[in-house]
């Protein structure tokens, strides 16, 4: 019987200040990696050292989440940025967690890109490559996550990185197979039997059905669960305990 391995990674440490988002500690009871915020997006200093120390402490593979700096839209909107900008921010950030990172005795283990920048790079392979330049020369040993397929990915392995393709869970895909917008009202899927369905396919068969109706080839190395959404922890319960039940191991990359 074939046995089928793939990365539960969540996105936390996006509190910052006075605001709280998400329930990161009892989250990071079900995920094998964790994104954690760089304060652009989200996050701040405090947070983001509180996050990592937390993510040892169970266990969990710890990344960096650079985004564009947009703490009042939550790094969800595209910013006309250069890549020379977008080397510089990503290497600040992925740079400042760092510091957590190894003052705790660990080591970095991944770099996620966020939000709109995330998407940008998806399709833009300039601000691609630029991202996987940034990571190269800061963390050449850091796995590259990036949409499964996307110009991300193309950008990191011809660097050299090592590269994780990234489906999700709780989002829609169009026949290309970049993800709805979220601009779009059938950006989400908001019921978690077809998320665990729609991911138990991606997986297993490397397919997702797209909004047209088409199936699209896809390939799962980690899956994105959100850690802001209001049921963020009982649907990482759910995903967990469904996987589990398919045989489906969970590990970082």
């Amino acid at each position: 019987m074939t046995k089928y391995h793939v990365d539960l990674n969540c996105d936390l440490g996006e509190s910052y200040g006075a605001w709280r988002i998400g329930n990161d500690e009892a989250i990071l009871d079900y995920v094998t990696s964790a994104n954690i915020a760089c304060g652009y997006h989200a996050g701040d200093p405090l947070v983001m050292q509180r996050t990592v120390e937390m993510a040892l402490r169970k266990g969990v593979a710890i990344g960096a989440h650079p985004g564009l700096p947009d703490l009042a839209g939550f790094g969800r909107r595209e910013m006309a940025v250069s890549p020379e900008e977008v080397h510089a921010m990503v290497v600040y950030q992925v740079g400042a967690l760092q510091g957590f990172i190894r003052s705790a005795g660990a080591s970095l283990h991944h770099i996620k890109p966020h939000g709109a920048l995330y998407n940008m790079a998806a399709i833009n392979s300039s601000l691609a490559e630029a991202i996987a330049l940034a990571v190269y020369r800061v963390s050449p040993e850091a796995v590259l996550y990036g949409l499964a397929g996307s110009e991300l990915i193309k950008a990191g392995e011809k660097v050299g990185l090592k590269t994780a393709h990234e489906v999700f869970a709780d989002r829609t895909y169009q026949q290309d197979g970049t993800l709805t917008p979220r601009s779009s009202t059938d950006a989400l899927i908001t019921d978690p039997q077809k998320a665990v369905e729609q991911v138990i396919r991606m997986v297993c068969e490397g397919k997702v059905r797209s909004q047209q109706g088409v199936d699209v080839a896809i390939k799962a190395d980690t899956i994105c669960i959100h850690g802001d959404g209001e049921h963020a922890l009982e649907f990482a319960r759910f995903i967990t305990s469904t996987l589990k039940n398919q045989d489906i191991i969970t590990q970082a990359v």
